[in-house]
C-alpha cells in the first residue's frame, strides 16, 4: 500500500461495537494498512498474527515520542503542555536502556509469587462488593463491580493510601481517550488532566513524608536518590493509576459480554469453576480490552511487509486482529475453552509485555468466578445493541453493563428479549 492510499477509518459506533469483520477484511488484504483515527491522525496498522508478533519485537521500532514526525505531532500529541512533557514519559513511551531501568523499578510489586499470595485478599474484596446485592434483581455490573474491584486491587498492590483511594475520580481515566483541540469536549478533558496531575502531586508529597515498603514509596525514594526524574516519577504514577485498573475493568466487561452472548459457555463455566484459568485465556484472546498498541516509530524510511513506512509515521499493532487470525488460531471467531496452545497477544509481547499480566489474570479469574457464583441465571437486562462501547481509541469495553439475575421476571417475552437466556 502506498502512502497516498485512502486510509481506513477506525472509529464510529458500529466499528467500536464489533471491529472484527473489518479486521478480517484487512487481514485478507495484507498485514499493513493505512488507517485514520478520530483525531484525524493517520497511522499504519499491523493486523496478522505473524506480522504483529514480529512488529512487537522489531528493534527498529521505537516508542519514544521524540521519534514522531511533524505530521504525527500535529494531531497525535493531543495532551497539551505542560502535561504532555510531564505525564507521558512512562514505560509505554520509553526505549532501552531507559525503559529497562524504569521497568526494573516496578517488576517486584507485580511478581507472580507476590500477587498470587494476595489472591485470598482479592477474593474477599470481590465478595464484599457483591454482598450488598439482593438475591435476585438487576444491577449495573460496571458501576457496582467492574469499575471498583480492579481499583481496590491496584490500591492494595501499589500502596495507595485509603484517603487517596477515596479521592480518586474514575472520570480521570478518560484522559487517555483523545479529545482534539477543536472538540467541544476539550475543556472537560483539560480539566480532568489538571485534576489528575494535582492528585499525583499531592500523592507524591504524601508518600515523601509517610514512607512505607510499598511500590509508590519506592518510586518516590528512587526520585529522591536521583534514579528517576520528576517527570518520570509523575508519569509512572500516572501509568499505574490509569493503565493499572481501567484495562482490567474493560476486560471484565468484554469477557462478561462474550459469556452473555454464549449462554452455554456461561452455564458451563458457572458449573465448573476449575475451567476458569483456561477460560480466561480464551476470553482474553477472543475479545481483548487492549485492542491496539500505542505508537511505534521507525527512525528512517523502512519497508514493513512490502509497505514503505515513512520515518516518524506511527505504526500500531492490532492485538485484537492478531488474536482472531485463523492461521494461528483454528476456528478463531469461535469461543473454545479447551483451546491449547493459546499464545494470544492480549498482553502484548517482547520488552513491552504488560508487567501486570499475572495480576490481571488473577483479577479476571476472581471477578468472573465470583460474579457467576454469586449472581445465578445472569443475563443482559437490555437488548445487546443498547450497550454503549467506550470510544477510547486503543481499548474495548462498555461503560455500563445492566444485567438481571436470579428469578426471571420477563418469562415469555421472546427469544430475542433480555431474558433469552432464562
Amino acid at each position: 500500500m502506498s502512502p497516498s492510499s485512502e486510509p481506513v477509518e477506525l472509529y464510529g459506533p458500529e466499528y467500536k461495537r464489533n471491529p472484527y469483520p473489518l479486521y478480517a477484511e484487512l487481514r485478507e488484504r495484507g498485514p499493513v494498512h493505512r488507517v485514520r483515527f478520530p483525531s484525524g491522525v493517520c497511522a499504519w496498522l499491523v493486523t496478522g498474527y505473524d506480522a504483529a508478533h514480529q512488529a512487537l519485537t522489531d528493534p527498529r521500532l521505537g516508542k519514544h515520542h521524540s521519534r514522531g514526525n511533524a505530521a504525527w505531532r500535529a494531531r497525535a500529541s493531543i495532551m497539551p503542555e505542560p502535561q504532555h512533557s510531564q505525564l507521558q514519559v512512562h514505560l509505554l513511551h520509553q526505549d532501552p536502556p531507559r525503559h529497562t531501568a524504569l521497568r526494573r523499578l516496578i517488576t517486584d510489586a507485580f511478581a507472580p509469587q507476590r500477587v498470587e499470595a494476595l489472591r485470598p485478599r482479592f477474593q474477599a474484596m470481590a465478595d464484599a462488593l457483591l454482598d450488598g446485592l439482593p438475591d435476585s434483581g438487576g444491577t449495573d455490573l460496571v458501576e457496582l463491580f467492574a469499575a471498583r474491584f480492579p481499583f481496590q486491587v491496584l490500591a492494595e498492590v501499589i500502596g495507595l493510601p485509603a484517603e487517596f483511594a477515596d479521592r480518586f475520580d474514575r472520570d480521570w481515566g478518560k484522559v487517555v481517550q483523545p479529545v482534539g483541540p477543536e472538540d467541544p469536549g476539550r475543556p472537560a478533558y483539560e480539566a480532568r488532566l489538571r485534576g489528575l496531575q494535582q492528585y499525583i502531586a499531592d500523592l507524591v508529597r504524601h508518600k515523601r513524608t509517610e514512607r512505607g515498603e510499598d511500590l509508590l514509596s519506592r518510586l518516590v525514594a528512587a526520585r529522591d536518590a536521583d534514579r528517576l526524574g520528576q517527570e518520570e516519577l509523575d508519569s509512572m504514577v500516572f501509568q499505574l493509576l490509569v493503565a493499572g485498573q481501567e484495562p482490567v475493568t474493560n476486560q471484565i466487561t468484554t469477557a462478561l459480554v462474550t459469556l452473555l452472548r454464549h449462554p452455554g459457555h456461561l452455564a458451563e463455566l458457572a458449573a465448573r469453576p476449575e475451567l476458569l484459568p483456561r477460560a480466561v485465556e480464551e476470553l482474553l484472546r477472543h475479545d481483548s480490552a487492549f485492542e491496539l498498541t500505542t505508537w511505534r516509530f521507525f527512525a528512517e524510511d523502512t519497508e514493513l511487509h512490502g509497505t514503505r513506512i515513512p520515518a516518524g509515521d506511527s505504526v500500531i499493532v492490532s492485538l485484537s486482529a492478531a488474536n482472531r487470525d485463523s492461521r494461528q488460531f483454528p476456528d478463531a471467531d469461535a469461543l473454545h475453552f479447551d483451546r491449547t496452545p493459546n499464545p494470544h497477544l492480549a498482553f502484548g509481547h517482547g520488552i513491552h509485555f504488560c508487567p501486570g499480566a499475572t495480576l490481571a489474570r488473577i483479577e479476571l479469574q476472581i471477578a468472573l468466578g465470583t460474579v457467576l457464583r454469586r449472581l445465578p441465571d445472569l443475563r443482559l437486562a437490555v437488548p445487546e445493541d443498547e450497550l454503549e462501547w467506550t470510544p477510547a481509541v486503543l481499548a474495548r469495553g462498555v461503560g455500563r453493563l445492566p444485567v438481571s439475575y436470579g428469578s426471571c421476571p420477563y418469562a415469555g417475552s421472546g427469544a430475542n428479549g433480555p431474558d433469552a437466556a432464562c
